[in-house]
């Protein structure tokens, strides 16, 4: 079974809900999921010594060598730590801590001083070195900081599971879905849905695949479907204060309440795509057929207007190389993998 994307790769072999452990009554805290006394899922290597990130991840681009683009990614990545302030480096690691993290990233620097000039080489040495010391501190303060998102990727997690029993049936149920994502959207600050979140998600869901807890990385791809479009639908929206900003000249608190004071329909294709981002994946096949279909309905042309602008206004501007631009572009990347396949099917 195939389960690397955060997308219906998974496939159950039984049409009617299952039930699996942990239930609401165990507990996931602390890099670990403990479903019975028997049973505790580390969130550590596995004893074999397995812990190359490229193999633990669950999420697609994670699993494989880098292409040409993310070489070159990388190679952006470098040249401007490379010539940035020492004291530019930590916020610039953390915010893409598990490419700067990575071996891979590492032996680029070497491959890169390899074929630079002394110069050049003087410069990536230093590189380095400073990054080796600057990991050490952000890995210090990312720790804490994963303790906390863990409590937060629980609460989703726990919304997940019945009311009564406490235990998880797969596939979820609407109500499930919809208490998963007031959680995740209502309960969760925004600053919380960060790459600590996202590599929390990703281990667990790496973990449980390897522990044959099938249904819960069902569950994680949900999350993480969930996160994307949250996190892809607000910041659509900061974009359009941003923009508003900038045609009145006004400051973004006066032109946020324009936006909301706003009293013009918005495009039909901009009101579709924001009901996408909200809703449940599963849901959009019928969805995006209801609407191709319909006379008065977003045509697929319109719609792929609006993905692309939000491609370029949003994904694009996230940091290179990040889990967060990972997610919300896969994300992306699957709308239209959709939107294409119906319209093929379609005729249109």
């Amino acid at each position: 079974m195939k389960f690397s994307k955060i997308f219906g790769l998974f496939i159950l072999t039984s049409s009617s809900s299952q039930a699996f452990v942990p239930s609401s009554k165990s507990f996931i805290h602390h890099g670990l999921i403990k479903s019975s006394p028997a049973t505790t899922l580390q969130m550590s290597s596995s004893p074999d010594g397995q812990n190359d990130p490229l193999k633990n991840s669950r999420i697609d681009g994670n699993q494989r060598a880098p292409s040409p683009n993310e070489i070159a990614i990388m190679d952006e990545m470098i040249t401007k730590m490379m010539n940035a302030k020492p004291y530019e480096l930590p916020n610039a690691v953390s915010k893409a801590i598990r490419v700067v993290s990575s071996p891979r990233f590492f032996v680029r620097i070497a491959e890169r001083s390899d074929m630079a000039s002394a110069e050049e080489k003087q410069k990536l040495s230093a590189l380095a070195e400073n990054l080796v010391t600057t990991l050490e501190a952000v890995v210090s303060t990312t720790e804490d900081k994963l303790d906390e998102r863990a409590k937060e990727v629980e609460k989703v997690l726990k919304a997940a599971s019945e009311p009564d029993s406490g235990e998880f049936l797969v596939p979820l149920s609407e109500e499930r879905i919809l208490a998963m994502r007031q959680v995740l959207q209502d309960k969760i600050d925004p600053s919380s849905l960060d790459e600590g979140f996202l590599t929390t998600v990703d281990a667990w869901m790496n973990k449980s695949s390897q522990d044959g807890m099938d249904g819960m990385v069902v569950i994680l791809q949900k999350v993480l479907q969930m996160y994307a479009g949250t996190s892809i639908s607000r910041a659509r929206k900061a974009l359009q204060v941003q923009v508003g900003a900038a045609v009145t000249g006004k400051d973004l608190e006066t032109a946020e309440k324009l936006v909301e004071e706003n009293t013009s329909e918005p495009k039909p294709a901009l009101i579709f795509m924001e009901e996408l981002l909200n809703m449940d994946t599963d849901e959009w096949n019928s969805k995006l057929q209801q609407q191709f279909s319909s006379e008065d309905g977003v045509k697929p042309r319109e719609l792929m207007g609006e993905v692309q602008r939000t491609i370029e206004g949003v994904v694009l501007g996230l940091e290179n190389g990040s889990m967060a631009q990972r997610v919300q572009a896969e994300f992306l990347r699957e709308l239209v993998s959709r939107i294409e396949s119906l319209e093929k099917d379609m005729g249109l």
